[in-house]
C-alpha cells in the first residue's frame, strides 16, 4: 500500500533543511512523492500574489466533483448582485426545505444527517438575512443555506462570474443533494487552475466585497487540510470541500513576513481518507517552508 510511506514522508519533508528544497523544481518532486505515496488523485495549483510570478501547477486542469469549493463562487455572486442592486445582504429570506432538480423539476429535501449546520433546520418556516445564509454557507459549509442562496442568484449566473474571472472550466450546475442530477451525471465540477483564479480574485480585491470575503474565508470552522500543520501566526482564509473519497482545500495566505500566496488542493479517488488529508496538510507546510525560505 502507497499509504505506508505517507507518514514518513510528511515527518521527512517539513523537518528538511533549505539544501533540500531549494527552488521550486525540489518542491515540485517534494509535493509529487507526497501524492505517489497516497492511494487516490491529486492536483494542486500555487502562487504566490507579488510580482515574481512563482507558482507551480500540477495536474491544474485535470476536472474534479467540486464538492464544496463551490460555494465560494456562490459567495462572489451574492455580492456581486448585491452591488448591482440586486438586494441587500441584510434583507431576509424565508428558511425553507424544499427544491427543484434540475433534471425535471420535482421536488427534493435536504437531509439533516448530511448536513454540517444542524441549527438552521430548527428555524425552517422562520426568516434569516442573505449574509447570515452566506455565513453559515461558509464557515461551516451549510448545504441547506446553499441551495437557498443558489435558488436566489441562479446556478447560471455563478458558472458565467466565474468565466468573466477567466475561470474556464468550473460548472456550477446546481445546489446540494439533487440525487437525480447526480445520477445524471450533471454534477458541480472545478479545477485546481480554476479554483487558483477564482481564490486570486479575492485575494487581490477584482470582485466586489473582496474583503468582506476574506474575513469570512477566515472564520472557517474545518481546519484540518491546509492550516493543520502551519503555525498558527499564519494568516489563512479558506473553503474546504469534501464527499466520498473526495477532500479539497482552497486558500489565501499571508505569513508573518507579509508574503501572500494562493494554494489550491483537490484530491479524488482516495481509499484512505485520513491518509489522503495527511498528505494535503503534508503539501501545505512544503509550500510554506518553501515560501518562508524564498519571500522575495
Amino acid at each position: 500500500m502507497k499509504t505506508s510511506l505517507l507518514f514518513p514522508l510528511i515527518l521527512l519533508f517539513a523537518c528538511s533543511g533549505p539544501a533540500e528544497k531549494s527552488g521550486l523544481s525540489a518542491l515540485e518532486d517534494d509535493i509529487r512523492s507526497l501524492m505517489q505515496a497516497t492511494e487516490g488523485d491529486f492536483a494542486l495549483a500555487f502562487r504566490m500574489l507579488d510580482d515574481s510570478g512563482r507558482q507551480l501547477l500540477i495536474n491544474e486542469t485535470e476536472v474534479f466533483h467540486a464538492a464544496s469549493t463551490m460555494k465560494t463562487p456562490v459567495m462572489i455572486e451574492l455580492f456581486k448582485q448585491a452591488a448591482a442592486g440586486e438586494f441587500s445582504l441584510q434583507d431576509s429570506i424565508l428558511i425553507v426545505n424544499e427544491f427543484k432538480s434540475i433534471v425535471d423539476g420535482s421536488t427534493f429535501r435536504m437531509d439533516l444527517g448530511v448536513d454540517s449546520q444542524e441549527e438552521l433546520y430548527e428555524r425552517i418556516g422562520k426568516k434569516a438575512s442573505l449574509y447570515e445564509l452566506m455565513y453559515q454557507m461558509i464557515i461551516k459549509s451549510s448545504n441547506l443555506a446553499t441551495n437557498i442562496l443558489i435558488d436566489r442568484v441562479g446556478a447560471k449566473n455563478v458558472t458565467q462570474t466565474m468565466r468573466d474571472l477567466s475561470a474556464e472550466d468550473i460548472q456550477v450546475l446546481r445546489g446540494v443533494e439533487d440525487l437525480k442530477a447526480f445520477d445524471a451525471g450533471l454534477s458541480n465540477s472545478t479545477t485546481a487552475l480554476d479554483m487558483l483564479q477564482i481564490m486570486e480574485a479575492i485575494a487581490r480585491g477584482k470582485v466586489e466585497g473582496s474583503r468582506e470575503m476574506v474575513k469570512i474565508l477566515s472564520d472557517q470552522y474545518f481546519k484540518d487540510l491546509i492550516p493543520k500543520l502551519l503555525p498558527t501566526d499564519v494568516k489563512i482564509a479558506h473553503k474546504t470541500g469534501s464527499i466520498t473519497g473526495v477532500q479539497h482545500d482552497t486558500a489565501i495566505l499571508e505569513l508573518p513576513n507579509g508574503s501572500r500566496y494562493v494554494l489550491v488542493i483537490l484530491s479524488k479517488n482516495l481509499t484512505d481518507v485520513p491518509a489522503g488529508k495527511e498528505a494535503i496538510a503534508g503539501m501545505s507546510r512544503l509550500i510554506y517552508d518553501y515560501v518562508s525560505e524564498n519571500p522575495d
